[in-house]
């Protein structure tokens, strides 16, 4: 916060505490991520399989959507330019 005196010079009020609490919410956030992790390890590596075995039809299923699916490789113009030829 700025604050103006009579002299009309601009003093700011000190960012310490701001920072300060930015910087203990970070090292709390840091501390629980680091224990929710140690404990709650077998639980993620366990599931992990079926995350994989997920994963597969969902890749499958947004990657082949931009393409425009299966069988849209541009056969179907290949073939009309041909038999304009003949």
């Amino acid at each position: 916060m700025d604050e103006t005196h009579e002299s009309g010079h601009r003093h700011e009020a000190p960012q310490t505490a701001s920072s300060r609490g930015k910087w203990v919410f970070a090292a709390f956030a840091a501390i629980a991520a680091f224990f929710l992790f140690t404990e709650h390890r077998a639980h993620l590596f366990g599931a992990l399989p079926y995350l994989l075995l997920l994963a597969c039809p969902l890749l499958h299923l947004f990657h082949h959507g931009g393409h425009g699916g299966h069988g849209g490789h541009g056969g179907a113009a290949r073939d009309k330019t041909e038999g304009e030829g003949k």
